[in-house]
């Protein structure tokens, strides 16, 4: 690509096809409206059935949107997302992988239960649903891999000890997927959000002295909202990110700056 060649269309997604999973709420959400204003058309996977929001978010841009019900912590889903997005649209341009649960307590409490529970969903089920959808985009020769990072990435937080695993677990496999389906023209890179006002985050918000702990200590001082990280995903899913492989985005509103 030369200077002369670069134009906004580069963010253009029309004619792609995008999985998210865990796109019914909150970021996931998110990511799966700004594919679709973009112009990809969805495939999301979610535990839960409440598409309505969704749906409508997603119709009202003129885009396609199809549902699948799964446990992203059955080993089982993965090949049935995959599956279900090849029968509805025949290929797999872009996945992003969302999907993401957290279980605090104590690590002296923490139960085996709860870390295997955290890590089947935040790790394994980025494992084996990317290697599942890179299984197509090699055979297509092209491909975007987008997954989702933390602060927990790069920090060590307190009372979550699978979670702050999993997410540097996926920094990891972000860069590690990257070395080699760099050659089949394959672009895996995460995005780290920092704090975002969701329902997840609410008891926090709610906190008055946490509440002003996190703003005190972020640059933008402010929350984000989820749509602050609509534009790292559509970058990160076109064509205006083809150099980019195994980059970890923070969106943090300046976090890690300080």
């Amino acid at each position: 690509m030369s200077m002369k060649d670069f134009s906004l269309d580069y963010f253009n997604l029309t004619g792609q096809t995008a999985i998210v999973t865990g796109g019914n709420s909150g970021l996931g959400q998110a990511y799966a409206v700004a594919l679709a204003k973009a112009g990809a058309d969805l495939f999301i996977a979610a535990r839960g059935a409440n598409w309505g929001e969704t749906r409508s978010l997603i119709e009202e841009t003129g885009r396609k949107v199809h549902f699948f019900q799964a446990d992203l912590s059955e080993r089982k889903s993965v090949k049935q997302i995959v599956d279900g997005c090849m029968k509805v649209y025949g290929k797999i341009d872009i996945l992003v992988n969302n999907a993401g649960t957290i279980r605090r307590a104590p690590l002296l409490e923490y139960t085996e239960e709860d870390w295997n529970a955290v890590m089947d969903v935040n790790l394994n089920s980025v494992y084996f649903l990317s290697q599942e959808a890179a299984k197509v985009m090699a055979g297509q020769k092209r491909g975007k891999i987008i997954n989702i990072g933390s602060m927990l990435s790069f920090q060590g937080g307190k009372f979550i000890p699978p979670y702050t695993a999993s997410k540097h677990g996926v920094a990891g496999l972000t860069k590690a997927f990257a070395n080699e389906l760099g050659a089949h023209n394959i672009q895996i890179n995460a995005i780290a959000p920092g704090y975002v006002e969701t329902a997840n985050t609410a008891p926090i918000r709610a906190d008055e002295q946490r509440n002003a702990e996190i703003i005190s200590r972020i640059p933008a001082g402010r929350w984000a909202s989820t749509s602050d990280l609509m534009g790292a995903v559509v970058f990160l899913a076109s064509r205006a990110s083809d150099y980019m492989n195994g980059h970890v985005l923070a969106v943090d509103g300046g976090w890690l700056a300080r």
